[in-house]
This record gives C-alpha cells, structure tokens and sequence, in this order.
C-alpha cells in the first residue's frame, strides 16, 4: 500500500483532535478562569532509503534520503495566560492578578485548585464554598474560611486577609488569610472539571504565594479568543480537507494499478 495513504490517516486523527480542543475552547469562551487548550504536532518516524555519506579526496558527501511517514500528536498544552477581568461588585466574587490557585477541600478531603473565584456562603454556618458546595480553605489547606452568618460587614483585602466585625460591634477580627497556592509548572496540572485542577507527578508540589493579589469585587473571565480559535479552526478544516484529498489521491493511484491487468 502507499505510504501516502497511512500519512493523510495520522494527519486527519491529528486535525480532528486539533478540532476537539478548538471545539472545548469555544464551549468555555465565558466560563470564569478557564485557560483554553492548544494543540502541537510532532513528525512520525521516516524511512530510510539511503544513507548519508561524508566526503571523500574524489567526491563530496550525500545527504540521506528519507521519507517521512505521516504526523503524530505531541502535546497537548494549557495556555495559561490571564483572562480579563470584569467587575461585579460582589463582595465574594474574587479575581487574582498575576499568579496563583484558591484552594478548595472536595467532600473526600482532596485538595484541588482554581482559578475561578465566584464563591458564596454555605447556608449553615458562614462557611465560604464554590458552586459545587467545596469549601475555599486557608493557610494550611485544612480548616475552611467562615464568614459568620451574623457578622455586621466584611470585607477581603488584595493580600487575601478576611475580616469582619462580629456581631454586636467589637474588634475587627482578621485571623483568617485566603492562601494562594502556584507550582513550578501549572502547565502539568491535571484538569478534573468544574474548574479545578488537581497536582500531577509533573506539576510539582503546591506552595504558597508570598505576595498574593486579590481582587475582590470581580471575576477572571476565560482567555478565550474567539478570532484566534476561529482561524485555528479553518488551519484545522483546511489541514483535514487536505488529509482526505492525499488518500483519495493514493486510492486513485491504487485503482489505476489494479486496472493495469484489464
């Protein structure tokens, strides 16, 4: 069979995926910190048909002759870059500028990340959750923050420091920090939906920011561009028409040769 044919089949399986993640980027245009996917390739092994040789006193070297045999994917990368920032003038709605992962405890006790920092009240206690009810945890990963349900006025300050005066005026109590967390590479974090993010043997360990910044009063949107995502995804039509067209031109090629014995 022609060699041809086998690359335009890993190039469509590589275009499609192309398409998938495009396809994902687009769905979360307004999904509050997502960071979109991209796609690289890699070139499959090639065939070798001749050697290289080096020169001599008489003739000059020959370079190999190969031939390539079609595209494999390398990688699939979450961009990182920082979404913009809307304002919404609610107390519990948190962006961060630059850096950094909220911390939130899954009913199991798993620690996992987010960059989506639309949070609320829990309706027992106080207690600070995002929308799937995971509670925003601390300094130290363990004990959840809580806003008293009685508490006359809060407020959260740009270093994550929560205070709030208590019931029946008193002292502004400040004991409680939301913690920010980054890793050596973000870009190994595993994606686990609902915005989160869980560490991977490649992501390196969770430590805290010494200088974190929070916006309170506003929300990172998603760092989905759409004029970006739409030419990507005419590359990738382009690229899988173009795949296709290479195998019904081999299997042209092959009719031909069947059609010699007539």
């Amino acid at each position: 069979m022609l060699r041809s044919m086998y690359s335009g089949i890993s190039g469509m399986k590589n275009f499609q995926t192309k398409l998938d993640v495009i396809g994902n980027n687009i769905a979360n245009v307004n999904t509050y910190g997502f960071k979109k996917g991209r796609v690289t390739f890699s070139d499959l092994y090639s065939q070798q048909i001749s050697g290289a040789t080096g020169a001599t006193g008489t003739r000059g070297g020959v370079n190999p002759r190969q031939v390539g045999l079609g595209a494999q994917l390398a990688s699939i990368d979450t961009i990182y870059t920082p979404g913009s920032t809307q304002s919404t003038g609610r107390p519990l709605d948190l962006a961060i500028t630059g850096d950094g992962y909220f911390q939130v405890k899954d009913p199991g006790g798993n620690i996992l990340f987010t960059r989506a920092g639309n949070f609320y009240f829990d309706e027992n206690n106080g207690d600070i959750v995002n929308s799937d009810g995971y509670h925003l945890v601390g300094t130290g990963g363990k004990t959840p923050l809580n806003i008293p349900a009685d508490a006359e006025s809060f407020s959260i300050g740009a270093d994550g420091t929560i205070s709030y005066i208590p019931a029946g005026g008193g002292t502004v109590n400040t004991s409680q920090k939301i913690e920010l967390m980054n890793f050596s590479n973000p870009g190994g974090l595993t994606k686990v939906g609902g915005n989160l993010f869980q560490e991977s043997d490649n992501s390196g360990t969770a430590t805290a920011m010494k200088n974190p910044k929070i916006q309170s009063g506003a929300l990172e949107m998603s760092n989905v561009d759409l004029s970006e995502e739409f030419t990507e995804m005419i590359v990738a039509q382009r690229g899988f028409q173009a795949n296709t067209k290479i195998i019904t031109t081999s299997d042209e090629i092959l009719q031909e040769l069947v059609n010699l014995k007539r």
